[in-house]
């Protein structure tokens, strides 16, 4: 079975944010909090969990993965933006958005969209979440826990950890963490295009 940490979601114990951390730079695949439900995370470098990730999502080649950063400063690394573009999403995080972007050359090819180079961005409102990235000091590579055949990201830690088993490395138990997927904004020659509307207010990209 996968281990199962217990985390404050408003005080994280700074021991356990050290040792999941850990995990994943070790090759792990851990499920974490985030604004919008619970979500797979991996190291950005590893192809192994990543594989591990399609498999449990059974994605195919057309899904955008998401770079999950601690803050913008991350964003002109892996992400081709324009000032307008940037003022847009900064005036929208953190929060329960995921961005789809021109991805820039940082960007392993296997993160991209296959055919249209893009990379999904986001910065969770998230405290468990923002001290895992701020310890791992770079973006984890992630997608939602929605599971095959469901439209909402799973929400009970301890049903996670019983369905998953030996599939993950680690389990974050954050507690209840919203259970509405992130709404889905692609910008296209620097207009936004709302792909889903979700837990973040899509009004502001209207």
């Amino acid at each position: 079975m996968s281990q199962l940490f217990h985390i404050h979601p408003d005080n994280p114990q700074k021991r356990l944010i050290a040792q999941a951390c850990e995990i994943i730079r070790k090759g792990g695949l851990v499920v974490y909090p985030t604004d919008s439900g619970y979500a797979l995370g991996c190291h950005i470098g590893d192809k192994s969990a990543m594989d591990k990730m399609r498999q449990i999502r059974q994605l195919d080649d057309e899904h955008n993965f998401t770079l999950v950063c601690r803050d913008l400063s991350e964003l002109s690394t892996y992400a081709k933006v324009n000032n307008s573009v940037f003022r847009s999403i900064k005036a929208n995080t953190p929060g329960a958005y995921t961005f789809i972007l021109p991805a820039t050359k940082e960007v392993p090819k296997r993160l991209q969209h296959r055919k249209r180079r893009t990379i999904g961005l986001r910065i969770p409102d998230n405290q468990i979440a923002l001290d895992l990235l701020e310890e791992l000091n770079e973006p984890l590579m992630s997608c939602s826990l929605i599971m095959p055949d469901e439209d909402l990201p799973m929400m009970d830690a301890d049903e996670i950890s019983d369905r998953l088993g030996n599939q993950v490395a680690l389990v974050i138990d954050g507690g209840f963490c919203g259970g509405e997927p992130t709404t889905v904004i692609e910008f296209i020659d620097d207009m936004p295009d709302i792909l889903r509307v979700g837990a973040g207010d899509s009004e502001p990209f209207e």
